[in-house]
């Protein structure tokens, strides 16, 4: 696990008053002005409130117009997105970035349909298991090997290429303790745990951390450990909040979560504040 700093980035939807790409370009500069350490995009191709805008692409300008930050989709769901493009995507992004890219994947939601408005499977059983196999792929392509897979959801046969110049972090998301979950997640460079009903505590983490050297991780592996949450004292309203806890516990990212149904200059506030760190 990593037991230096901790580290602080804004995760935020790319949709409703953040849909503009330009915006979101505009706030990724101002982030990194401000010393914060990382921009990271949701994922989704439908909501209820538009425009949308693709993160990927997002993110290539992002990259281009920063020049510390860390940047990445988090998350993007493998099981809508066929694994070589998105190893193509990241692979581009990593390299405009000179290696600032960090992947968020996991299994997704359909909470907005979009897996089900386009006829994609909607079961959990089969987005795990597309998410495992798009893994596998993605991390070859990315090391430059031949690809020959025959899976239960993909067919690739691939020539070897070359390998990526920078390593490509993956943060694997747990919205449950599940043990395939944590599996899959201690075979990543990091975890983001991501319940919907309630924020962590330090003593979450802490048995977070338990359940992931019991799948295997290493316990002097460099590993990330991000949490989503609210602290900026720009939000005027008092946030209960243990950061210094969950950073004693393991946690080594902040994500200082922007909402898409809060007023865009009131986001952007929390943005030009800077992080609250301790």
């Amino acid at each position: 696990m990593n037991h230096g700093s901790l580290r602080y980035g804004v995760y935020l939807p790319p949709f409703g008053p953040f849909g503009d790409p330009s915006t979101l370009v505009e706030l990724a500069v101002r982030a990194e002005a401000a010393g914060w350490d990382g921009v990271f995009l949701w994922d989704h191709v439908a909501s209820d409130t538009a425009p949308i805008a693709d993160p990927w692409t997002t993110l290539a300008a992002i990259a281009q117009a920063t020049e510390h930050l860390l940047l990445g989709p988090t998350v993007t769901p493998l099981a809508r997105r066929r694994p070589w493009v998105v190893a193509r995507q990241a692979s581009t992004v990593s390299r405009l970035s000179g290696g600032r890219l960090v992947v968020g994947t996991g299994l997704g939601t359909d909470e907005s349909g979009d897996f089900s408005s386009f006829g994609d499977p909607a079961d959990l059983p089969t987005r795990a298991s597309m998410l495992s196999e798009g893994l596998g792929i993605m991390r070859s392509m990315w090391a430059g090997e031949a690809v020959r897979h025959h899976g239960r959801h993909y067919q690739v046969n691939l020539a070897a290429g070359t390998p990526e110049p920078h390593p490509i972090p993956v943060w694997m998301a747990s919205s449950t303790g599940h043990p395939r979950v944590i599996g899959r997640a201690a075979a990543c460079d990091g975890v983001f745990p991501n319940p919907d009903d309630h924020l962590l505590t330090p003593e979450e983490i802490s048995d977070l951390r338990h359940k992931l050297h019991q799948a295997g991780l290493p316990a002097d592996r460099p590993y990330d450990i991000a949490v989503r949450g609210n602290v900026s004292p720009a939000w005027e309203e008092d946030k209960d909040v243990d950061l210094a806890g969950l950073a004693q516990a393991g946690v080594t990212w902040w994500m200082e979560s922007l909402i898409h149904f809060d007023p865009l200059e009131l986001s952007m506030k929390v943005v030009d504040a800077g992080p609250l760190r301790i």
